[in-house]
């Protein structure tokens, strides 16, 4: 339906005419932008099919908020169920570990980094087939029913080349989850919206850790001959993924243009809720000069840096019980005291994420989280033969703050990244770092440092303290890069004459022209 028609029969309290004037797609008249001197990309967003390059309705602020609630009921709980079921499926080995795994020393060191050696070698080619597909959901969907299935076959491998095999194929199905959940919340919400909801999401990674530690110590309590509890873990996590990818592949948008719980005017309204911020939706066409920029883009490094800085600390994830038990608790008590670590990263999250949208900043949240997990390192460190089980406790608690830091950046993905191709690209470069620095990570603690794992812990006081210049750092960037866009934008206003609406006007007609935050001189980066 024509957005002229559909304005027409839009309720005027909630929709006001802003321009007469019809749009056309750009697919149906191309044109010259005689303004600013150069051709708009015709391979623009795919949004222009539906909105056009100028707004030419005006939703209120009543409308969006209500919008925008729908778009939570929808989207956030699916993503909080993704992310749930992923993470305790990635650190089931963690719990296996203590529950009878016949997998031990140098082998379990390798099984655990063989789940970062399918995440790392499936990255880019996941990112783009879902790119090509056009379907996000869909395709997210299906890999967490599949992911589902092998985790249920670790159940019945006993060998060390089946668990690798197997570990190695669940990395593969889980790499593609980061990278379209971001892609949905950017094509979705606006900036100021976008840290807060991917916190909401990424806050299971920390309810897990409570909600995984209670189930395995309930089945640490098993005698049954038959099974080992470490099966009995491996099958109920396997079924409850398979539940959660029929639901995303039923329920999950693939973009707001196709998002079947909206009505057509809450597409368009969903799309003009998104225009300024300039970042563009969805474009199936794979842009060989937008992956190049990427790869040249300063900023795409630094982020490569912090990334592979938080994520070789992250290993502890997978060797946290291991160490708890060395500070001199059984078994069955360190699956109850790992589970404050989730209670503390999933505040820890939470915190950052409002902050960030709050204050329109992205860095100085990652600082927040890595100076408590800094001071709780230096104790592990120094207090290490010391005796005091409590407050090297405290400390593994204090570490967990962390694992927040990794949201806020996948925020500063979304919302400083612009060009879908390119927003494709640094999303995989960034779970590629993730996959390597998790790789890493599970070397730092070898088994002929237990249980001290002193290397381990001093590699991850180190690495964090660096993290907090390289933050610092990547904001002045920004901030940099933003004071030169706007003299840039000042230049033009005084050589073609434009007043403040003009400039306005032109934003408009650029957000859905595919175009990358570099050559788009109207996309303002966040700090």
């Amino acid at each position: 339906m024509p957005v002229a028609e559909l304005e027409k029969n839009f309720d005027q309290k909630d929709i006001t005419s802003r321009s007469e004037e019809k749009f056309s797609p750009v697919s149906d008249h191309p044109r010259t932008d005689s303004d600013s001197g150069s051709e708009l990309d015709l391979n623009g967003d795919d949004a222009l099919r539906l909105v056009g390059k100028e707004r030419t309705v005006e939703f209120s602020e009543e409308f969006n908020r209500k919008l925008r609630r729908k778009l939570d009921i929808m989207i956030i709980p699916l993503a909080a169920a993704v992310y749930f079921t992923q993470y305790l499926d990635k650190t089931s080995l963690n719990y296996a570990s203590i529950m009878g795994l016949p997998i031990t020393g140098q082998h379990y060191n390798l099984v655990a980094l063989a789940f970062y050696i399918g995440f790392l070698a499936f990255e880019f080619p996941t990112v783009y087939l879902s790119q090509k597909s056009g379907r996000v959901g869909k395709y997210l969907g299906m890999n967490i029913v599949i992911w589902g299935a092998l985790l249920m076959l670790h159940a019945v491998g006993t060998s060390f080349g089946a668990f690798f095999t197997l570990r190695v194929l669940l990395g593969m199905c889980e790499s593609c989850t980061a990278p379209s959940l971001i892609l949905i919340v950017s094509m979705f919400y606006k900036k100021d919206e976008q840290a807060s909801r991917i916190s909401w999401f990424y806050v299971m990674n920390g309810l897990t850790r409570i909600f995984g530690g209670f189930v395995a110590y309930g089945v640490s309590f098993s005698d049954n001959p038959h099974i080992a509890p470490y099966k009995i873990i491996y099958i109920l996590l396997g079924g409850l993924a398979i539940f959660v990818g029929l639901a995303v592949v039923t329920w999950m948008p693939d973009s707001p243009m196709t998002a079947r719980f909206l009505t057509e005017e809450e597409r368009i309204a969903c799309l003009e809720r998104v225009r300024n911020d300039q970042g563009g939706v969805a474009n199936k066409s794979i842009k060989k000069e937008q992956i190049i920029e990427a790869f040249t883009d300063i900023r795409t490094w630094l982020i490569v840096l912090s990334l592979m800085l938080t994520n070789i600390p992250n290993g502890l994830s997978s060797f946290s019980n291991l160490v708890i038990e060395g500070f001199g608790y059984t078994s069955r008590q360190t699956l109850i005291l790992s589970t404050p670590v989730g209670a503390v990263e999933s505040i820890c999250t939470l915190f950052c994420g409002w902050y960030s949208d709050r204050k329109n900043e992205r860095m100085v949240p990652v600082v927040f989280a890595m100076v408590p997990a800094i001071i709780g390192a230096s104790i592990l460190v120094g207090l290490n033969h010391a005796g005091k089980k409590g407050a090297l406790l405290f400390a593994i608690y204090l570490v967990g703050t962390m694992g927040s830091s990794l949201s806020t950046i996948y925020a500063y993905n979304a919302s400083n990244t612009s060009g879908y191709t390119k927003k494709s690209t640094v999303n995989a470069m960034s779970l590629v770092t993730f996959a390597v620095g998790n790789i890493v990570g599970s070397e730092i603690f070898l088994p002929q440092d237990a249980p001290d794992y002193i290397p381990g812990k001093t590699t991850i006081l180190v690495l964090l303290s660096t993290q907090l210049g390289v933050s610092f750092l990547l904001r002045w960037v920004n901030l940099r890069l933003n004071k030169k866009k706007i003299s840039q934008l000042e230049e033009l206003k005084r050589s073609k004459g434009w007043s403040d609406a003009d400039v306005q006007k032109e934003r408009e007609r650029h957000a859905f022209m595919d175009l990358t935050d570099k050559e788009n001189i109207y996309f303002v980066y966040t700090a």
